[in-house]
C-alpha cells in the first residue's frame, strides 16, 4: 500500500527511483512507495527533473502542480500533487502499476 499524507489542497506520497535505468517507466509500488525507473542520472537535478516530468505524464496533472518536497538528493523522495486527493491517487496509482 503507498503511503500518502493529506497537504493543504492536495497529497503527498513516498517514491523511490533507480537512475540510470535502461527505460524510464513506473514499475511498482514496493514498501510503501512507488517504484520509478529513470535513464537519466542523478547529477545536476537531471534525475528528479526526469521522476517530476514522469509522474506529470502518468497522473495526468500539469508539473507545475507537482514538486519534491523531501529527499531531493536521496532515492527515496516525497512527492506533493496539487488538486489530488488520496482516492484519486491511489485510482490512478493502480490503474498505471496494473
Amino acid at each position: 500500500m503507498l503511503d500518502t499524507k493529506k497537504v493543504p489542497g492536495g497529497i503527498k506520497f513516498r517514491v523511490r527511483v533507480q537512475p540510470r535505468a535502461s527505460r524510464a517507466e513506473i514499475s511498482r509500488v514496493e514498501e510503501g512507495a512507488l517504484k520509478l525507473k529513470l535513464t537519466a542520472p542523478p547529477l545536476k537535478g537531471a534525475a528528479n527533473e526526469q521522476c517530476l516530468k514522469l509522474l506529470s505524464k502518468a497522473l495526468g496533472v500539469s508539473r507545475s502542480d507537482l514538486s519534491i518536497t523531501g529527499g531531493d538528493k536521496s532515492r527515496s523522495k516525497w512527492i506533493e500533487v496539487k488538486g489530488l486527493d488520496e482516492s484519486s491517487l491511489k485510482r490512478l496509482i493502480a490503474r498505471i502499476t496494473e
